[in-house]
């Protein structure tokens, strides 16, 4: 294998800028200069997107940032929307983009996306702008209480100075900065929420505050702003450990949800490590794994339907597990992890506590090309009797499954991840909504060899912002894949008031079952009255009359050759949306005939 080395964000440096190279100084006030030296700093240490919401108080950090020559400054009106936006820019490009909004609720509704970057560890650099201590709490409009206004979510938070004309200040700016963009990434990446009190005037009305400064804002100003470039874990396993997995006779990779910026890397260093110890890897539909399949011969994809077999479940049980990131979607094989209770090494950079089961399990914070390189030397390629009983029980399940799906002709909301995997155009990037979408996908979506790249708001696992998120995901990356259900699409339509600011394209594949089909999985559904009214929640919409209001371009899937025509090759600019009717209760009824059955199809036990 190749030497593939974590992929470390990339930090600025700015030492050798000279004021010829900067942006020109905004002197006509006070507000004005704060502002472009914020704005000139950011774009310095590495800014070029942000998302900026309408409001006066704001008003400073949007003129600085809209006119700054090297940051795209996007306007997005529902703050929600915009913050789930930004998010999905940072998904793709693994740096932190910048939120701009005003003061009062407007920063509130940042609240979901600032969660889920922080469950998700997603770099974003939040800015709300705030009255100054003098306005508040004393009945001064648009004013709450803003001072840590999103709990401890956020990796750190500061509330800046009051802007002053004055050098010491903006040094102090600047170096405030630096600490807040090297907190979005290291050691963890997550949010930084800077609170920006401002005083009147807030429009860019010249002045006489800032005489004096030009000569002094010269090139020097800059001198030595730079942020280190942290070393990621510690790159080392002990050699008692190493042994224990060299002896393992029964030993299992779980390759959890990851959307790592170098999908490539990531998917080398896996199939290095599963080779020297010749481990099954059992991969999440979130993991880049299923779609390099070629690159590693010991991939199981169809974990699931196999651990719910009893027999196969007893005969599988592992003595040692390598967890890379959090554990998969999929509950029965958590279930099958409790009743066992491996031991289970979890890898993860940040340290974080990654057993929802409270097992048998030791933390290793490093990364897993850091692991591959621990595992170069001296390894021997020897067969696994039980790597190889695993391989034949997903040969097995995975002809059984493809057999069914290509048969089935009646609309099953599970065949739809299942065609995406096969007919995409090629390094596609595709987001799916929380809820059903992910739990079909982990269960039917194929290995294949199209480099698709999986995206999932998989945090806190919520259906805020998933249009919004998407749309970033797209914005000025390869024509992206929404596929959704109708009621999470429904809970961020405002997305779509962004489309405007888009460049590039978002196709959505729209299942239309007609509300919330995860809950048909759920004892509750047994009980109705109250399951349709309150659980399934079925809307009324006409999706045909909605996108036409948005001048989003819609059509209604009728067949799976008509699917499979749209998706083979993509546009590469606007918004479509794709209908696919489906009865929710029959397409669970089919789910659960396609995983389970097969006690009549038992393999070969493993042995060890």
């Amino acid at each position: 294998m190749g030497r593939n080395q974590p992929q470390i964000p990339r930090f600025g440096r700015v030492a050798d800028i000279t004021i010829a190279q900067a942006m020109t100084f905004d002197f006509r006030n006070t507000n004005t200069l704060w502002a472009s030296v914020l704005a000139e700093t950011l774009a310095q240490l590495g800014l070029t997107t942000a998302v900026i919401s309408p409001g006066s108080r704001s008003t400073p950090l949007t003129v600085a940032l809209a006119g700054h020559p090297r940051v795209e400054a996007i306007p997005v009106l529902d703050e929600r929307s915009a913050s789930f936006f930004a998010l999905g820019i940072a998904k793709r490009t693994g740096l932190p983009s910048a939120l701009v909004c005003t003061s009062g609720t407007a920063g509130a509704n940042y609240y979901p996306a600032i969660i889920e970057a922080r469950e998700s560890q997603v770099p974003l650099l939040v800015l709300t702008a705030d009255r100054p201590p003098e306005l508040r709490d004393c009945a001064s409009g648009q004013t709450i209480d803003q001072q840590k206004l999103f709990g401890h979510f956020p990796n750190w938070y500061a509330e800046l100075a009051i802007p002053q004309a004055n050098l010491e200040l903006l040094r102090y700016l600047r170096q405030t900065l630096v600490q807040a963009w090297q907190r979005t990434l290291w050691p963890t990446p997550g949010s930084v929420h800077l609170n920006c009190p401002f005083r009147d005037p807030l429009a860019p009305v010249a002045d006489r505050s800032t005489d004096g400064l030009q000569s002094l804002l010269d090139g020097g100003f800059w001198t030595g702003l730079e942020t280190p470039n942290p070393a990621y874990g510690t790159g080392w396993v002990d050699i008692d450990t190493l042994n224990r997995w060299r002896n393992a006779d029964r030993g299992l990779i779980i390759a959890g949800p990851t959307q790592p910026t170098n999908p490539d890397t990531y998917c080398e260093a896996v199939a290095h490590v599963a080779g020297c110890l010749q481990w099954p890897v059992l991969a999440d539909a979130l993991s880049p794994l299923r779609n390099a399949a070629s690159l590693n011969a010991s991939l199981i994809t169809t974990y699931d339907a196999i651990l719910r077999q009893p027999g196969w479940r007893a005969d599988l049980a592992a003595q040692q597990v390598i967890q890379l990131g959090p554990l998969p979607t999929s509950k029965v094989l958590r279930q099958w992890l409790e009743e066992h209770n491996p031991r289970r090494w979890v890898l993860d950079e940040s340290g974080r506590n990654l057993d929802p089961l409270h097992g048998y399990t030791t933390p290793i914070r490093l990364s897993v090309a850091q692991l591959a390189s621990a595992l170069e030397q001296g390894w021997p390629q020897t067969t696994s009797p039980y790597l190889n009983f695993w391989l034949s029980l997903e040969q097995k399940v995975r002809h059984h499954l493809d057999v069914a799906l290509t048969g089935l002709d009646q609309l099953f909301e599970g065949k739809i991840p299942w065609l995406l995997a096969h007919c995409l155009p090629q390094g596609t990037p595709v987001m799916l909504a929380n809820s059903t979408p992910i739990r079909d996908a982990e269960w039917f979506w194929p290995p294949g060899d199209r480099g698709l790249r999986p995206f999932c708001n998989r945090g806190a696992n919520g259906i805020d912002g998933t249009l919004s998120t998407a749309l970033g995901v797209a914005h000025h990356g390869p024509p992206a894949v929404l596929l959704t259900g109708d009621l999470a699409l429904l809970h961020d339509t405002n997305g779509w008031l962004t489309v405007p600011q888009l460049h590039g394209h978002l196709t959505i594949v729209l299942i239309n079952n007609r509300g919330g089909g995860i809950f048909e999985m759920m004892p509750i559904a047994e009980f109705n009255p109250p399951f349709e009214e309150f659980f399934a929640t079925p809307q009324s919409v006409n999706w045909n009359h909605l996108c036409a209001a948005y001048g989003i371009n819609y059509e209604r899937v009728e067949s799976w050759a008509q699917l499979k025509a749209c998706l083979s090759f993509l546009p590469s600019t606007g918004v479509r949306v794709l209908e696919v009717r489906c009865d929710r209760k029959v397409s669970q009824q089919v789910r659960q005939a396609m995983l389970s059955g097969w006690d009549n199809h038992r393999g070969t036990k493993g042995t060890g």
